[in-house]
């Protein structure tokens, strides 16, 4: 590029920046520029935001709209499925459950609101396992049934217990004279309901129970002329061994003018009562009992229960079952009254109800029950009036009965004195016939003691005649509530048995454990076998009968190991008086006077006894018959 080029594009380039600087904005218009461009900004961020809240507005009122007409949707369909599977109960379907609590002051029953049934009853007086322990409960929500069970008039079927009950007000507390009730109605509509009234006294062991219903004839169904009730319940361990609950927890009946019935104790039974006039049903426990008591009779369907026991459950000790019914004459309003009876087997507390509830509490059959009713039960109930320790009280028991049944133990002494002075002839006439007919022997051992004015019976009799009051023992120490949970000694229950070493292992038949007071009873009653052999001398008795004295001990200890300690405890002061009675005999009893009485007997004729006339009897009879066999073998 030439100079004269260069030149001329400096120039053109002066010329554009000279016009630039000279046409170009002030620095007030670049200001306003600026500050017209930022309010255009500004009002077009407004302007997005305004259309953004708007759309979002927009949609959200949308979304509600469409929320709203879905839930309308829903709980119109939701009104019709539930009409559908509730029927005329569907008013009281899906509620929310609540619960009321009705108290005594002998328990608290728990009502909840879904099934309005009682769902727990507990004992406020008595404690489960130990002293300490949690209070006994009967049976609680989840293993324990009660509701009606029926058809609509469209024979769609129904249980009460999954239905809403709505109380007549809260849960109360009543004490000593007071009562007071509660209301549970399940509504089938405008006026018509089922309703369950509960009832509570103070001072009562039982609770009343009835059932209304009111202008259901057009609710249920025509068909039905007895309304199904179920009650069942799994009676939960209230002692530290389950075993022993398991041998004496069934369900028992009685029906009126019968006596009172119950399914085995040792297996699993059921059974279909012949009869709708049922009185009472109780699901009996070791201790404790809930009865149902009917004070009309149930519908014409025969009711049926049931036991079960499962030996892998430990919590519960068995399962109870009753299939009841309700008379229904569709009428506008119809009543049922019954009662529940929730408490211990306590024989004083039962027996007030007159309705043989105490033939629940296992005291022997028949004469030996009747022993346990009039003679052990009355002296054991005015002992425990003075509030003293039941080993004490048992101690003051044995002695009592030791006095009673002293005469029957003096005839014994006597005629087992009378059998020692006279031993040494009988020995000679042993000696006499021992290697002759041992007929011959029996005939002068007879003619000896008739002569000598013996009874060789004498000394068994007084012994059966004791054997009432011990077999009435044996049922009652077990089963009196009085002694469970207090102890004596070292032994923590007195009705159960007492254990001062758990073994690592389990002996068959035996247990776990060693019972003290068993093996004191055991040695007592050895040492009164061995001095009462002592005492008569030595005998002709065979080896293997006197080895059998001595194992009969032993086999009781293996029974009453796992027994009432209180039995064992009986037994071995029975055992120590009846030593200190024996040695008492023996001082004040001259054995020389008896000696010579009898050889005075000897001199006189004597009458033989109905029981030595029957011997002599047989004895000819038997000696005939040989005669007799011996004639025909010689021709």
């Amino acid at each position: 590029m030439d100079k004269k080029s260069l030149i001329g594009l400096l120039l053109i380039g002066l010329i554009f920046i000279g016009f630039q600087f000279f046409t170009g904005p002030s620095k007030q218009e670049i200001a306003a520029k600026e500050r017209y461009r930022d309010s255009i900004q500004q009002a077009e961020a407004r302007a997005e935001t305004k259309a953004r809240d708007a759309m979002l507005k927009q949609k959200a009122l949308a979304d509600t709209s469409h929320h709203d007409t879905t839930h309308i949707i829903n709980d119109s369909v939701k009104a019709v499925l539930q009409t559908k599977q509730y029927g005329p109960f569907a008013a009281s379907a899906h509620k929310q459950k609540s619960y009321l609590i009705l108290e005594n002051d002998f328990y608290k029953v728990k009502i909840s609101t879904i099934g309005g049934r009682p769902v727990s009853v507990e004992l406020k007086d008595y404690h489960a396992k130990k002293a300490d322990g949690p209070l006994v409960k009967l049976f609680t929500e989840d293993s324990s049934s009660f509701g009606i069970q029926l058809f609509d008039n469209t024979n769609k079927a129904f249980s009460t217990d999954s239905l809403y009950f709505a109380p007549s007000g809260a849960g109360f507390q009543v004490k000593g004279e007071e009562s007071n009730s509660l209301s549970m109605r399940l509504s089938a509509g405008e006026g018509k309901y089922i309703e369950y009234v509960y009832s509570l006294k103070g001072n009562d062991h039982m609770m009343g129970c009835k059932i209304n219903m009111v202008n259901m004839q057009d609710v249920i169904a025509p068909t039905m002329q007895d309304l199904d009730m179920k009650w069942s319940m799994r009676s939960p361990s209230q002692e530290t061994d389950i075993n022993s609950q398991r041998n004496k927890s069934t369900v028992y009946y009685k029906f009126p003018d019968e006596d009172v019935s119950y399914l085995s104790e040792s297996k699993n039974e059921s059974k279909t009562l012949d009869g709708s006039n049922l009185k009472w049903i109780a699901f009996k426990q070791l201790f404790f009992t809930s009865v149902l008591i009917a004070d009309n009779n149930w519908g014409r369907t025969k009711p049926s229960i049931e036991v079960h026991s499962n030996p892998l459950d430990s919590e519960h000790v068995k399962t109870f079952s009753a299939s009841l019914s309700l008379p229904f004459g569709h009428k506008p309003s119809e009543s049922f009254a019954m009662r529940f009876y929730f408490g211990p087997n306590h024989y004083k507390t039962l027996r007030s109800y007159n309705l043989d509830l105490e033939r629940q509490i296992p005291l022997g059959w028949s004469l030996f029950r009747y022993v346990n009713k009039w003679l052990v039960i009355p002296i054991f109930n005015f002992l425990d009036g003075f509030n003293m320790s039941y080993g004490i009280i048992i101690l003051i028991l044995t002695i009592i009965i030791k006095i009673v049944i002293f005469p029957i133990a003096y005839k014994t002494y006597m005629s087992s004195a009378k059998m020692r002075v006279i031993k040494p002839e009988v020995d000679e006439i042993t000696a006499k016939f021992k290697d002759g007919d041992p007929l011959k022997k029996q005939q002068a051992t007879m003619a000896l003691y008739k002569k000598a004015g013996i009874n060789p019976m004498a000394g068994c009799i007084p012994v059966l005649l004791q054997m009432p009051i011990l077999i009435a023992l044996v049922n009652f120490f077990p089963a009196a509530i009085e002694l469970r949970q207090h102890g004596f000694l070292w032994a923590s229950d007195l009705s159960t048995y007492d254990s001062i070493l758990h073994l690592p292992f389990r002996i068959p038949a035996y247990g776990d454990h060693i019972s003290l007071f068993a093996l004191l009873m055991t040695g007592s009653t050895i040492l009164y076998t061995w001095s009462n052999s002592q005492l008569m001398g030595q005998t002709d008795q065979l080896p293997g009968m006197k080895w059998m004295m001595y194992l009969m001990p032993i086999m009781f200890l293996v029974f009453m190991n796992n027994y009432s300690s209180g039995l064992s405890y009986y037994y071995f002061l029975a055992n120590m008086i009846t030593f200190g009675q024996t040695w008492l005999m023996r001082k004040f009893v001259d054995e020389d006077a008896i000696h010579k009485k009898i050889q005075e007997n000897k001199l006189k004729p004597q009458k033989a006894s109905s029981w030595q006339q029957r011997l002599e009897k047989a004895a000819k009879d038997r000696q005939a018959l040989i005669q007799n066999q011996q004639g025909k073998k010689k021709k």
